[in-house]
């Protein structure tokens, strides 16, 4: 299938902080490609090199056969770009919004009416239009920071952490909203760090972590990678240290992975049910109590917690 975009050893340094560091990767066209990693990892620094924004240290991508480095202006009219940041005008209405933004590019008069409308009835907004941005909750104005993004009909959707900070109904909505956009021919780069949205949304996903790509593949091919292991989620109380609770059982037989994030520990094993008796008896040797255990199959936040040790919600 032919690529929309290959990026090629993609780095970024700013002084001494190494963000990027060599980046390969390709998206297929009408793929839906996630980067799965945690805050930091580098996801937002990839967004914003392939979009231009940012010049790469060294390095290049390609998007529509257009490089990012020698041909930025063909690469805009191909991508649309959903930043993490709000990038709307509260005091504005939503149709406001869209016409401002549609304007910067280049797009004027009955056309620009015409796909403003378009745009507001794809994003479920169509009641709202009128009305301020500044009276939107939070979900209402991530479809309205969608909504700029698709206003000239790209060929490619970057979208950088859409669901963060708001509802559930709302997440509902843009995760169903970029399926959508993906059956009606539209590929898109989608970054996260929850592994749930990822599952579902991807045709392929890449885990990158401190500014490297350190797996890339079809769920089914990642989770090879944990083989048959399961994930135990032991939950503690806030009174007790998961870390010290993560410590004793990296060293119990068995015990592929341990890693503690707030009041929860994330243990990789061969088998559960063999796996649980020993860890609870572990635990309870470290004068430490386990209020409750959930056991998951293998997964992506199993796969990250393999390749790195940690748990992906660090």
């Amino acid at each position: 299938m032919t690529a929309i975009l290959e990026a090629q050893n993609l780095v970024k340094h700013y002084g001494d902080v190494r963000a990027v560091t060599g980046i390969s990767f390709s998206i297929a066209a009408g793929e839906i490609f996630s980067l799965l990693g945690p805050n930091g990892a580098g996801k937002s620094t990839t967004i914003a090199m392939l979009s231009t924004l940012y010049a790469p240290t060294s390095g290049d991508a390609l998007i529509g056969g257009h490089s990012v480095t020698r041909a930025p202006m063909q690469v805009r009219g191909l991508i649309g770009v959903v930043p993490q940041d709000l990038a709307l005008y509260e005091d504005l209405t939503a149709r406001e919004n869209l016409t401002f933004w549609g304007q910067m590019y280049g797009m004027a008069g009955g056309a620009l009416k015409r796909r403003s409308d378009e745009v507001l009835a794809q994003i479920g907004l169509t009641d709202k239009a009128n009305k301020p941005v500044k009276t939107f909750s939070g979900g209402m104005k991530r479809r309205v920071n969608i909504g700029v993004g698709l206003l000239h009909k790209p060929q490619l959707l970057f979208m950088d952490e859409p669901t963060v900070g708001i509802d559930p109904q709302s997440r509902r909505a843009i995760l169903d909203m970029v399926k959508d956009l993906n059956r009606q021919g539209m590929s898109v780069l989608y970054t996260t760090h929850y592994m749930e949205e990822a599952a579902e949304l991807s045709d392929r996903v890449g885990i990158i972590d401190h500014g490297q790509l350190i797996a890339l593949g079809t769920q089914a091919e990642l989770t090879q990678q944990v083989g048959g292991h399961d994930t135990l989620r032991l939950h503690v109380g806030e009174d007790q240290n998961a870390e010290r609770l993560a410590e004793a059982l990296r060293g119990l037989p068995g015990v592929i992975q341990a890693s503690a994030t707030d009041h929860e520990v994330a243990v990789i094993v061969p088998e559960a049910a063999d796996a649980l008796a020993p860890i609870v008896a572990k635990a309870g040797e470290a004068g430490l109590k386990i209020k409750s255990v959930d056991i998951e199959e293998p997964n992506l936040e199993a796969v990250f917690l393999h390749l790195t040790g940690r748990a992906l919600r660090d």
